[in-house]
């Protein structure tokens, strides 16, 4: 097996590796949950396909710096290279971009951007990209106009695993009318999400509410407080999710709701090929 280059994914929950011939996945690993960063930890990632010789290693995510400041193209300061003491590993790390006002970032995502705009040339709109955080994303002309980050999955994964609400939460049901009505009224009064949740709770403890019902509302409630706060980002553009898995399936479903519709991009996919810009531009 030849490998030419490593691509990586380094977020808080979660770290995807790839090996790559050219374009191609040769091989790949993944590992959940947190893992502390330090290079014995990157190394541990990739040491399957390591030699004698140095690889280079293409990474996003939460190894390198937030240094690009908006407006620019999602790749403006290219990769930085960074020693890890390992002759093996000729690692470069693709740097955050920032926000002055309101004061945001993203680690990861400019990378996304990037291969979504190489697979869609001279695309103009807003990316909604779909995970941990939720991060609507203005791009214009090839550059990040503006983004703005919401903590919807975080509160989700939180609600699951502290609150009286993770029996229907890790229910795979939902109930697609649960989760219109409910998306409708956060919309309408976003301001009332809270409350909402609590009375889902209560509901089900008191009224036998079943789990798709209750998975419906609480998704709904949510999406549609996250939609209601962004409608200057989505409203009257062209639209794109990025995700995976049903909740990127529910952003779509939600945006299609308000008469804003939006293709769904694979979000491994775009990931992978925003890391192969990064690697073609240091091959040049």
């Amino acid at each position: 097996m030849t490998v030419d280059w490593i691509a990586l994914d380094w977020a808080a929950d979660r770290q995807r590796v790839w090996a790559m011939q050219g374009g191609d996945v040769v091989s790949e690993a993944a590992h959940e949950g947190g893992l502390t960063v330090t290079p014995q930890g990157l190394i541990s990632l990739v040491s399957d396909w390591l030699s004698d010789k140095p690889l280079p290693v293409i990474a996003c995510g939460l190894l390198g710096p937030v240094s690009g400041t908006i407006p620019c193209a999602p790749l403006a300061e290219g990769a930085w290279s960074m020693d890890l003491g390992d002759p093996r590993v000729d690692l470069h790390v693709i740097p955050g971009l920032k926000q002055k006002t309101p004061v945001d970032m993203m680690q990861g995502d400019e990378t996304r951007v990037a291969g979504f705009l190489a697979l869609n040339k001279d695309w103009d709109g807003v990316l909604c990209l779909v995970g941990s955080e939720t991060r609507w994303v203005h791009v214009s002309a090839g550059e990040v106009v503006s983004f703005q980050t919401f903590m919807t999955g975080a509160v989700l994964g939180a609600l699951a695993a502290q609150t009286g609400l993770h029996q229907w939460l890790n229910s795979p049901d939902l109930e697609v009318a649960a989760f219109d009505a409910a998306l409708s009224d956060a919309m309408a009064k976003p301001e009332r999400i809270l409350a909402r949740l609590y009375s889902i709770h209560a509901e089900g403890v008191l009224d036998g509410l079943s789990q798709g019902q209750a998975r419906g509302r609480i998704l709904g409630g949510l999406i549609g407080a996250e939609l209601a706060a962004a409608r200057p980002f989505w409203l009257g553009q062209q639209l794109a999710v990025i995700g995976q898995g049903a909740m990127a399936q529910a952003y779509v479903d939600a945006l299609a709701a308000q008469g804003a519709p939006a293709t769904l991009a694979d979000e491994l996919r775009i990931t992978r090929q925003g890391l192969q810009v990064a690697w073609r531009a240091l091959s040049t």
